[in-house]
C-alpha cells in the first residue's frame, strides 16, 4: 500500500479532519509499536511500509538494536502506557489515541502480510491486542484460522 492510500484508509478509518492528523497518528501508533516489538519484528515490519512510515518503526532504539530476525529488544509496557505515548506523540489525549491506534491497526492489518499481523498479534499483550481488529483479536498464537 502506497503511502497516500494508508494515510487515507487511516483518515476515513479514525473519522480524522485531514491527513495531517491521520499522518501524526499513524506515526505516533508505528513509533510506539516499534518500541514494543522485537526488533526483528519492527525491521519485517517497516520492510513492508511506504519509506516515509517505516522511519517510524525503524527510530526505536528496540528496532535498531541487533541483527538478527529473533533479536528481542522489546520494551515491555501495558494499553495504559501505549495509549499514553501514542497520544503525547499524536498531541491528543489517550482516549482518542486508542480510538485512532485502533484505526491504524485496522489498516496495517490489510497493508502488512498476513504472516506479519500474526507474529504482530502474538508479540503484544492481550490489553493492547483488543485494539487489533477483531477477528485478528480473537485468534489464538498459531491459529491461522483454517478449519481442521
Amino acid at each position: 500500500m502506497q503511502h497516500d492510500e494508508l494515510i487515507g484508509k487511516v483518515q476515513a478509518a479514525a473519522r480524522l479532519p485531514g491527513r495531517g492528523p491521520a499522518e501524526r497518528v499513524t506515526q505516533a501508533v508505528l513509533a510506539t509499536l516499534g518500541e514494543r516489538l522485537p526488533a526483528g519484528l519492527a525491521r519485517n515490519m517497516a520492510s513492508q511500509l511506504p519509506p516515509e512510515l517505516a522511519a517510524s518503526v525503524q527510530q526505536s532504539p528496540g528496532a535498531q538494536a541487533g541483527a538478527g530476525p529473533s533479536d528481542s529488544a522489546a520494551e515491555r509496557f501495558d494499553l495504559t502506557t501505549f495509549a499514553g505515548r501514542i497520544a503525547v506523540r499524536a498531541g491528543t489525549n489517550e482516549d482518542t489515541a486508542l480510538r485512532d491506534a485502533a484505526a491504524v491497526l485496522e489498516v496495517l492489518d490489510a497493508a502488512l502480510a498476513p504472516e506479519v499481523m500474526e507474529h504482530l498479534t502474538a508479540a503484544l499483550p492481550a490489553d493492547i491486542g483488543t485494539l487489533l481488529p477483531a477477528v485478528r483479536a480473537t485468534e489464538e498464537p498459531g491459529d491461522s484460522g483454517a478449519a481442521e
